[in-house]
């Protein structure tokens, strides 16, 4: 392709030094080494952008691509950038921008110009996504940017899911996270969009070594912020912050974040500008301003607008328990001075390959507080496989004696039946509260027989509402002490609760982030704890014979 590949006059600058620092703080000329900047390449690469491209969306549809400076640099540092051999310095970028930044009209635009203008006999380009709807996204724009060019759609075939220039046996097409259908890829450039949305880090693996046999591979990661749980894309951002502030030297890799700190003041409008360099272009004052005062006004919306809008890494979509509250909750708690004394107990059975969890609540009427208690057990074999896969140290905490991991790959109902059997002896359970539909009948019928008072616990609104309601309370208050159990805090704060039309909640294990089974077996033994003090400490003739509906 080399018609209208020239540099404009726009794309003219006469000190590039300026515009390749205007990455945040991040300068590609430290740690360079012999790469030096081809000032005709990153000038190409521009004009490409206003020669060649429009806008197909929005008030701006129609007309010519002009990068804003921010884009400029990006391009211009991506192409501009040789090694000795001639190819490119950069060979991985991750461009961590808020939402509606024009992130996917830039995705689109380097997709095209690495398969009209990068020389690559044979070129495979792909924009990849978790979701197959979301890997479109980006191609669409593409598909339409090629269609408004005529020098553009006469030089390549335009497909519903591909353009290829046939005559030098190149391709652009957009994937979903299908890993196991890519392995015989060929990978020349590819742009992963939305990152934080990868279940896993299969795709990425899989594109990353895909590209092994090409001269000057380019990957782009371009992302929002994730959630603070184990991710790909917060291996990635970590990792690309070690290398822009220079603990990673790792010359191939662009760090480009736009983002704002936990410390900074949300509310803003110096901090909205801080992380949206397309502020006052693709999106608007009135549009962040309105979004702020929705998340101040529903604090269910706050961090959903500090993850999309500020690229602030934060607990979860929809929060339920505040961190800070939980934590203020912590302090020491001897189980040793707890022995013999009265408490409930609630059960969380997981299935056979995943956690169980056991909660005994403790009441101390002086201070009006529960002193809380957990033990843990999951399959070994599981416990290793997610430490690899998903970061969850399980390993770590079962040294550290916070999990018990039982032999083989499926939980060992004999052994959790034994040690409840021990940990009743130490503490006056006065019953415990245990899911009436889970699979585990037999092990709740063996406690019984142990002489456990096992009593089912429903997990729809009727039964959990005012429990979920009174811990969150509690939780609020300071008035559920946990000692400060790292497994605990994890699970709390991959909380998050599913509300009915009456505005009853429940926590709901399908949207939180990771797992939670401590504070459901949390929040049973604090309902056990409340029907027993409601009812004067006398149980209940349907807690005896259960209901009967005539």
């Amino acid at each position: 392709m080399a018609a209208k590949t020239t540099a404009s006059t726009s794309a003219a600058t006469s000190n590039w030094d300026d515009e390749l620092r205007l990455i945040p703080g991040y300068d590609p000329f430290d740690g360079s080494g012999a790469s030096t900047f081809d000032e005709e390449a990153a000038a190409r690469a521009i004009g490409f952008f206003a020669d060649c491209l429009t806008h197909v969306k929005g008030e701006l549809a129609g007309r010519a691509f002009q990068l804003e400076p921010w884009q400029r640099s990006i391009v211009a540092n991506i192409f501009g950038w040789k090694r000795l051999d001639g190819t490119r310095r950069y060979r991985e970028a991750l461009i961590y921008v808020p939402r509606k930044n024009g992130k996917s009209c830039l995705a689109a635009g380097i997709c095209l110009y690495l398969l009209f203008c990068d020389g690559e006999r044979g070129a495979e380009i792909y924009s990849a996504a978790a979701e197959r709807d979301q890997a479109a996204l980006v191609f669409d724009v593409a598909k339409h940017m090629v269609l408004s060019e005529p020098v553009l759609a006469g030089a390549c075939k335009v497909f519903t899911k591909a353009i290829a220039i046939e005559e030098v046996g190149s391709t652009y097409k957009a994937i979903s996270a299908d890993a196991n259908t890519k392995h015989g890829y060929n990978t020349h450039g590819v742009v992963i969009d939305e990152l934080h949305a990868q279940r896993n880090r299969d795709l990425v693996d899989v594109l990353l070594t895909s590209t092994g046999s090409r001269r000057q591979p380019l990957v782009i990661h371009i992302t929002t912020a994730d959630y603070d749980r184990p991710s790909v894309c917060n291996d990635k951002h970590d990792y690309a912050i070690k290398v822009r502030d220079g603990i990673i030297e790792d010359p191939s890799f662009l760090p480009v974040i736009y983002e704002a700190t936990r410390e900074d003041n949300w509310t803003s409008p110096e901090t909205w500008q801080k992380c949206n360099p397309n502020l006052g272009v693709s999106i608007s004052a009135e549009y962040m301003a309105r979004e702020c005062q929705r998340a101040q006004d529903s604090p269910s919306y706050e961090n959903t607008f500090k993850r999309l809008h500020l690229n602030i890494r934060t607990e979860q979509d929809v929060r339920w328990l505040s961190m800070a509250k939980w934590d203020a909750c912590g302090g020491p708690i001897n189980p040793d001075a707890l022995v013999g004394q009265r408490c409930w107990a609630g059960l969380d059975l997981g299935s056979t390959a995943d956690l169980t969890a056991l909660c005994l609540l403790f009441p101390d009427t002086d201070e009006d507080v529960y002193r809380a208690l957990w033990w843990f057990w999951a399959p070994a074999d599981n416990a290793y496989r997610r430490e690899r896969r998903d970061r969850v140290p399980y390993v770590t905490w079962s040294r550290e004696g916070l999990v018990e991991l039982t032999d083989g790959d499926e939980t060992d109902y004999r052994h959790i039946r034994q040690r409840i059997g021990e940990i009743a002896e130490r503490y006056a359970i006065v019953d415990m509260g245990v899911d009436r539909l889970f699979q585990g009948a037999e092990l709740c019928q063996n406690l019984a027989d142990d002489g456990i008072d096992v009593v089912p616990f429903g997990q729809g609104f009727y039964s959990m509402a005012a429990p979920s309601a009174e811990f969150e309370r509690r939780v609020n208050r300071g008035e559920i002490l946990h000692g400060d159990n790292p497994v605990m805090r994890w699970m709390a704060s991959n909380a998050t609760v599913r509300m009915d039309p009456a505005g009853n909640i429940k926590p709901d294990k399908q949207r939180s982030t990771e797992k939670i089974d401590g504070v459901v077996a949390a929040i049973m033994a604090l309902g056990r704890a409340m029907a027993r003090e409601a009812g004067g400490g006398k149980r209940s003739v349907y807690e005896d014979r259960g209901v009967r509906v005539v």
